[in-house]
Formats: structure tokens, C-alpha cells, sequence
């Protein structure tokens, strides 16, 4: 990918929005959380929080301990040093965010289940013009059926992009580009969506870890929670979201028996989610990879 310069736009008095592109795209994500990582490590003074997404940075900073253009000054220097090691290159001659530890998630997944059709349902009583979801992506994707569109979706693993728009809320980018679906937005959006749907929306698939509003066409639901408050289960002794940018996600079609033994283990407090925490991703395999099947 080309190498820009990053854009600044300050957000209120102690925020700055840093844009880094405009597009959709493993490369550019992987340069977010590549800065991300260079501000953490830099511990520079004033800079309080950041929140990486999919091809931007948010940055809050204390204006008292350090000023606007400061604190541009600084992220522009980490950016230089960081735009060369995270370029998604494929001649692996690049340091640093070449490799990095990234978990498997495998999320049971109940595929066109009961709970988002009755979802989707309720939404078309209100606008019985919209095509229920899976119909509307099959015809979106030139899928010949439900069951095209399932095998299309769990073909690949799914690459953390970004956490945000409401706690615990992962974007999830595919890492077969041959299983890259794509699907409108609701207009307008629905009022509510179950606790563990999966849905897409644009070119990115997303886990609700709640029972929230939401625009994406939605098309199964994951017994497997992903956002737990009370970090009651064992994945969520160190944070109250499961994933993390960087980590991966493969969803795992199951039967409804299989969803309903995981929802009663999740009940008891004894349920493990299956996650292989012993891996790390190499950008320039992946993109060798890439070459090898020719989407590259």
C-alpha cells in the first residue's frame, strides 16, 4: 500500500481524530494499531487514551500537560518510524509489526436462527418491503441460496479490526478475500437486535455482544458471549471484552441441540470458549499466502 501522510482534526478541546486512509483494508488496519502500539510504547506525556479503528486512530489528550500540536508533533515523528515496519509489504524486509501474537477465536454459530428471524420479522411489519436478510445478501452476493451464503461466511477466519460503537462490539475483516461478502445498511435501523447476533453491514461482519439497536443484515446468532460486565467467565478475567484487535475469529456452524447445550453451560458459569492463545500472524506469509491463490 502507499505510503500518505496521516490526517489531524481536533475533536473538541482534548481529542484528535488521526486518519490514516479512507479505505477498507487489512494493510491500513494493520498501520492503526502499528501507530497505536508506537504511542503506547513512547508513554508520552499527556496523551491519556487511544482507540484504534479500522482505518483511523482516536487520541484523547490532556491540553493542561501537553498541547495539540505537541502531541501532532509527536505522532507524526511515530508515524515515520512505524509507516515503514507496517506497510503490509510482501518482501518481509520490514521490522516490527511483521509478526505479532494473535488468538483464534472459534464462535459456535447457529446458523438463520430463530431468534434473528423473528428479528427481522418484526422489523417488516413496520417496512414489509425490506427482503428478509439472508435473501437480501444471497441476492447482493449472487449466492444461490442459504446455504451458499453460510458456507461463503464460515470459509474464513475473520481479522479483529477494530472494537467500538458499543462495548465490546468487534468489526471483523475477512482474510480469504474470496469469502468477502458485502450487504447495505437498514434504512432505517432496527430498533433492537438480539444478544449475540451476527451480522454484516458494508464489506464487515460483527458479533452484538448485547441486545442493542442496529443496521447491519443479521443472519445468525452465537450462544458464545463476547462481552461480559461482570467477568463472570473465565475468558474475562483480565478485560470485560473478549477479543481484542489483532486477534482472529472463525465461526463454527453448529444445530440448535449444540446451542442450547453451550447456552445452558454459559448459565452454570462453566463455559470455556474455545480460543488457541499459542499463535502468532505473520504479515508476510499472509500476504504470500495471498499470492499463492491469486488475490494478490
Amino acid at each position: 500500500m502507499h505510503h500518505c501522510e496521516p490526517h489531524f482534526k481536533p475533536g473538541g478541546d482534548c481529542f484528535i481524530e488521526v486518519e490514516l486512509g479512507d479505505e477498507m483494508s487489512f494493510n491500513l488496519n494493520v498501520r492503526v494499531h502499528a501507530l497505536a502500539s508506537a504511542i503506547r510504547a513512547a508513554k508520552i506525556e499527556g496523551i491519556v487514551e487511544l482507540v484504534p479503528e479500522l482505518a483511523s486512530l482516536l487520541v484523547s489528550y490532556d491540553p493542561d500537560r501537553i498541547s495539540f500540536a505537541d502531541t501532532v508533533s509527536e505522532i507524526k515523528k511515530l508515524f515515520e518510524l512505524t509507516a515503514g515496519n507496517a506497510n503490509g509489504s510482501s518482501d518481509g524486509n520490514g521490522q516490527g509489526a511483521q509478526e505479532m501474537p494473535s488468538r483464534l477465536f472459534h464462535v459456535p454459530a447457529l446458523y438463520f436462527d430463530p431468534w434473528t428471524s423473528e428479528c427481522v420479522d418484526d422489523y417488516r411489519k413496520t417496512y414489509p418491503d425490506k427482503l428478509p436478510d439472508p435473501e437480501l445478501l444471497c441476492e447482493a452476493n449472487g449466492l444461490p441460496d442459504r446455504a451458499a451464503l453460510q458456507r461463503v461466511h464460515s470459509s474464513t477466519e475473520y481479522w479483529v479490526a477494530a472494537l467500538g460503537f458499543w462495548p465490546g462490539l468487534c468489526s471483523l475483516m475477512p482474510l480469504d478475500p474470496r469469502a468477502q461478502l458485502n450487504a447495505p445498511k437498514y434504512n432505517p435501523p432496527r430498533g433492537w437486535t438480539p444478544k449475540g447476533t451476527i451480522g454484516l453491514g458494508g464489506g464487515i461482519s460483527c458479533i452484538y455482544p448485547d441486545r442493542t439497536p442496529g443496521g447491519y443484515q443479521i443472519f445468525a446468532r452465537t450462544p458464545m458471549p463476547t462481552w461480559d460486565r461482570d467477568q463472570r467467565l473465565a475468558a474475562f478475567k483480565d478485560s470485560p471484552a473478549l477479543v481484542r484487535p489483532g486477534d482472529r475469529v472463525r465461526f463454527v456452524p453448529i444445530e440448535r441441540d449444540e446451542y442450547d447445550h453451550i447456552e445452558a453451560q454459559v448459565a452454570e458459569g462453566t463455559y470455556r470458549h474455545p480460543m488457541v492463545d499459542y499463535q502468532t500472524f505473520s504479515i508476510p506469509r499472509y500476504h504470500a499466502w495471498l499470492q499463492d491463490i491469486g488475490e494478490e
